[in-house]
């Protein structure tokens, strides 16, 4: 076992005082060149790592921690999010951070630049964020980093961004499912469908849309349509059920997020469970149609995880000068009526 060497150990070892070492390990100076140049040969050599717990609770400081994330009373998908944050919160509690949590309508852009004009008047010291819009997710990132904040954001990733990053390789996850639907169907038109009010702003979606085509695309001789169906909120049910009457031939419905349930419902009603249906998250109605047959494949993005993970490399990066990764992708789980069972219970 290594050996922990205490303030006077490397102080006698040196043969300097033990405000000398400690003027060294914490940058204090007023210390000769040579001295200094002799305590830190000397600490690299025993290999010595300070207490950064026992530092730090003594600094008594507080942090100031903002996030920008998605109402979950508006899409319960990210109703999971804030138990990946408390266990966080809970890992440190020895640290006084404060979180200030800035919800906004996951369908409604003025929303999200209205909350983040609020967690910057928190004068947070760093920020947690889901950058669901692309266009203003990408402006109000730029402000972050001209204001020297660090953003670790999860889920989403915007491209060319200086933020950090939590979550799957989006187009890969389209890939899945595509091999997934491979599997199940052996010819016949699918369709791709996205239920959102701003698919043209909705980065997460059209990555999963390329991977799934560039899987069928890499395949030789396959001739049957790939379909797109861009829906909103509003208008899901009708504009599905005149889309499935517009396309008889269908045998396969990839749904780009966690809104497979509206797809399922329907195909249940209308009496087409022979069109298979391969979608995302682990939201109680897709579990529910997936353990009755009419979802075939869910993919598990597991926002819990990701918030989970985005706010203690957040933490760890203020108390203890962690780098925050740049990015941390996440298994891409495939999730079937015989194996959901664990994954509801983490």
């Amino acid at each position: 076992m290594m050996k922990k060497y205490t303030i006077k150990d490397i102080a006698e070892l040196a043969g300097v005082s033990k405000g000398t070492i400690d003027r060294v390990i914490h940058n204090r100076g007023n210390v000769a060149k040579d001295v200094e140049d002799k305590v830190k040969q000397l600490l690299s050599d025993i290999d010595y790592q300070p207490n950064l717990i026992a530092r730090n609770l003594k600094n008594n400081r507080i942090y100031q921690i903002g996030a920008l994330l998605p109402d979950p009373k508006k899409d319960a998908y990210w109703e999971v999010c804030s138990d990946g944050i408390q266990q966080a919160l809970s890992e440190f509690s020895a640290f006084d951070i404060r979180m200030n949590t800035f919800l906004f309508d996951p369908t409604d852009t003025k929303s999200f630049v209205a909350q983040h004009k609020k967690l910057l008047d928190s004068a947070p010291d760093i920020i947690l964020m889901v950058p669901l819009f692309y266009k203003e997710a990408k402006t109000v990132l730029e402000q972050y980093k001209s204001l020297n904040i660090e953003v670790c954001t999860f889920n989403n990733q915007i491209d060319a961004s200086s933020a950090s990053f939590i979550g799957q390789d989006l187009y890969q996850s389209g890939r899945v499912a595509a091999k997934l639907m491979h599997s199940i169907i052996d010819n016949g038109d699918m369709a791709i469908i996205h239920i959102d009010e701003k698919y043209k702003n909705a980065v997460h979606m059209q990555e999963k849309e390329k991977g799934f085509k560039s899987y069928f695309e890499d395949l030789n001789g396959f001739k049957d349509a790939i379909l797109k169906c861009k829906i909103r909120y509003t208008e899901t049910e009708d504009k599905l059920r005149d889309f499935l009457k517009d396309h008889p031939n269908l045998t396969g419905i990839f749904v780009t997020n966690s809104k497979a349930f509206h797809v399922a419902r329907l195909l249940e009603s209308e009496n087409k469970n022979h069109i298979k249906l391969v979608g995302y998250d682990l939201l109680a109605e897709n579990v529910n149609y997936l353990k009755d047959g009419v979802i075939d494949f869910l993919i598990h993005q597991n926002p819990r995880q990701q918030a989970y993970l985005g706010l203690k490399f957040l933490i760890e990066h203020l108390v203890f000068e962690k780098e925050i990764p740049g990015k941390h992708l996440l298994p891409i789980d495939i999730i079937n009526s015989e194996n959901v069972k664990p994954f509801l219970r983490a």
